[in-house]
């Protein structure tokens, strides 16, 4: 009996000190979790809650050379309402809902009744809805309006308005350098600066906590001034709006004159390599034509007869011809190997030299002179190394994605399948392809007296107004061939000119220099229903003291000849009309009269188109005349007209602003408290609000542009 007792002692003994062990261990695990796990468990307890959402930070400007917006952000929001704020009482609610339903059929919906509005209200309340959207996209100055209404005036807390902040890229001068500046939206790749330059733009990323309410929905729990990230920084580019307003306008009215299908232009600064200008214009099935590709750096082609340039430089620098080499252009009709080459159209001419055949662009002439030279003695390679060290076989290194990579065919490399025929027709263009910013940037040096620069079109970055990134000039090549070499495919630029292919269109007041180009698109495809051109004019100005280059490729024309003389040329000529224009100090020798049509002491009209100046005395009734003819006319008169159109301003009149840049023009009226609003490309072609109407600040007109 006793055996018994103590055995079932022994096991209650076990189970209580196993009960106490269980117990401490519990204990020790309690303890654990509520002191040493405590705030990791907490922290897990309230995600279930709470949680920080990522909020985007407004994005950095895009700005032109002087300043202006080219790209910015406009911010707009998406209201919502707590209708369970916890300071929403039901007194306040009562007696506000009918004025609140009152404003915001007036002022948000005008779609429904105030009743309409009343019930939703109410029933949104009844319903204890914690996130019931009242309006998507409203505006900065809507908001602030909606913000006095009753019950919202009292403030996040005890009105119950939740704001979302979100914004909208736009560009002010719409067409300009469109897609140069590129593209920054939701289910949309990024193009252009906007990402070459998005880590600066972007901003860093605020955060925002959000709480999660019945129904598994997130609303904001703090208040909006505390979800601000840092802004992204400003983006400063080389694009002068009133050159990219010219060279959009020019290509714009070409296009359409020859009816191509896409072109490019672009102008940049010989000295530094700086680009003021680049203009993209691709059709749209009929429907006009927009930017719809950046042609200037992606689209790579083969070059045609701007490439002789070339050609002949290398064949000066290795003395195997100088300008005065005799050579037989054939008639316009050559053999070479198993092909027959032609020049653009058959000519009478025989016996001539290296400058004749490169001022009339003669296929023949050219492609002779280097199969002479280079086709033999294994010397393709020769001419193959001079090109390179022009640079033609790099890519600019341009502050853009998408660069097009040049082609330059190499007898040593047997992928490149060189030919008997390849030298002759490689020397006029063909059987090789570039870009046209490829090609500016060979001809930018040659004007540059053989120092290269690397093309770029961006100045700086900064932020509030700080300066965080510098780009400056670069230099690629301080020179690309002999001073000698230079000197004479400057002389044979100007040539082209002065009695070449380009002599149609010679300036009476200043000298550009350049080169035409015509390539067949198609000549590989025998069955192509038509032939098809690329017509091209790449040049610079002034002859003397070059300050701009510029390069004009039209693809395509079918309308007045599909030459460069004929569809690129007419635009490259407008271009540079209009920029010797606004930049008097460049006809200084020339000794023109100074502007005469005065706004604020800025030039309001001057070497312009005839028939815009013609209108524009007429509608201001000047007294003054118009002297010259097609896109080189000025007005005359002097001092008196400076006075006239001052005193329109004095009177605080609306001025005429026909034939104005869409710049100047928006300078001039938002100055004086006019909002203003436009559409088109180009220049002013009329206005909403007639000229000497009294000017009404908070007043707004609409500008079309052509």
């Amino acid at each position: 009996m006793k055996e018994v007792k103590r055995e079932l002692l022994i096991r209650v003994y076990i189970v209580a000190l196993a009960m106490v062990g269980v117990a401490c261990m519990l204990f020790y695990k309690a303890a654990k979790i509520s002191i040493v796990e405590g705030d990791h468990w907490r922290d897990m307890g309230d995600s279930l809650y709470l949680k920080y959402v990522p909020i985007v930070a407004d994005r950095g400007d895009i700005l032109a050379a002087d300043g202006s917006l080219m790209t910015t952000s406009l911010p707009f929001f998406d209201l919502h309402v707590d209708f369970r704020a916890e300071g929403l009482r039901e007194d306040i609610f009562k007696a506000n809902v009918d004025s609140l339903a009152y404003y915001l059929t007036r002022y948000v919906n005008t779609s429904v009744s105030k009743t309409q509005m009343r019930d939703w209200l109410i029933q949104k309340r009844r319903n204890g809805d914690r996130y019931a959207l009242l309006a998507k996209g409203v505006s900065i100055r809507d908001l602030e309006q909606i913000k006095t209404f009753p019950i919202f005036r009292l403030g996040k807390n005890k009105g119950g308005l939740i704001i979302d902040r979100q914004h909208v890229r736009v560009k002010p001068y719409k067409l300009l350098a469109s897609r140069t500046l590129g593209l920054d939206r939701e289910n949309a790749q990024q193009i252009g600066l906007e990402r070459t330059f998005d880590g600066y733009l972007k901003g860093e990323e605020g955060q925002r906590l959000m709480q999660r309410v019945t129904g598994g929905t997130w609303i904001p729990v703090s208040n909006l001034a505390d979800l601000e990230g840092q802004r992204g920084a400003d983006v400063v580019t080389t694009i002068d709006p009133e050159i990219q307003d010219i060279a959009e306008y020019a290509l714009l009215a070409g296009l359409e004159n020859s009816r191509a299908t896409m072109g490019t232009a672009i102008v940049m600064e010989v000295e530094t390599g700086a680009i003021v200008a680049i203009a993209n214009l691709g059709g749209k099935g009929g429907a006009g034509y927009d930017e719809d590709y950046n042609y200037a750096v992606g689209f790579s082609s083969e070059p045609g007869s701007t490439f002789k340039l070339a050609s002949a430089m290398a064949l000066l620098e290795d003395e195997g011809a100088d300008t005065n080499t005799v050579v037989d252009l054939g008639g316009g009709s050559g053999r070479f190997f198993d092909r027959t080459m032609k020049d653009s159209k058959p000519h009478d001419i025989y016996a001539s030299d290296l400058a004749e055949a490169f001022e009339l662009s003669s296929n023949v002439g050219i492609a002779r002179l280097v199969q002479e030279y280079y086709g033999r003695d294994g010397r393709a390679g020769q001419f193959v190394k001079r090109i390179h060290e022009m640079h033609l076989h790099e890519p600019t290194g341009i502050e853009l994605d998408g660069e097009g990579a040049p082609m330059i065919k190499d007898p040593s490399k047997k992928e490149d399948r060189w030919s008997g025929t390849t030298l002759p027709w490689m020397s006029t263009g063909y059987e090789c392809r570039m870009t046209p910013l490829q090609i500016l940037r060979f001809y930018n040096a040659v004007a540059n007296d053989g120092k290269m620069m690397k093309p770029y079109i961006v100045s700086e970055i900064t932020r509030e107004g700080r300066t965080i990134k510098r780009f400056r000039p670069e230099v690629v090549d301080s020179r690309i061939a002999s001073s000698t070499t230079i000197k004479k495919a400057q002389a044979l630029l100007l040539g082209v000119v002065e009695k070449g292919t380009a002599k149609e269109y010679k300036p009476d007041h200043y000298m550009f220099s350049g080169k035409t180009g015509t390539a067949r698109t198609d000549y590989y495809d025998p069955n192509s229903p038509r032939k098809q051109y690329m017509a091209s004019f790449a040049g610079y100005f002034p002859s003397e003291k070059p300050k701009y280059s510029c390069i004009v490729m039209v693809y395509d024309p079918v309308v007045g000849g599909f030459y460069g003389s004929t569809s690129a040329l007419p635009i490259f000529r407008k271009i540079a009309d209009r920029c010797m224009g606004i930049n008097r100090e460049l006809l200084a020798e020339a000794e023109l009269p100074d502007t005469v049509a005065y706004r604020d002491g800025m030039r309001m009209a001057g070497w312009s188109n005839k028939d815009e100046l013609d209108e524009l005395v007429d509608e201001l009734s000047l007294d003054t005349e118009v002297e010259g003819q097609g896109d080189w006319a000025r007005l005359t008169g002097g001092k008196e007209i400076g006075m006239e159109v001052k005193n329109v301003l004095e009177k605080n009149m609306i001025p005429e602003l026909y034939g104005m840049g869409i710049r100047d023009a928006i300078y001039l009226l938002e100055n004086r408290g006019i909002h203003v609003s436009y559409h088109g490309v180009g220049r002013v072609k009329s206005q909403s609000v007639q000229s000497g109407q009294p000017i009404i600040k908070g007043s707004s007109i609409h500008l079309t542009l052509g």
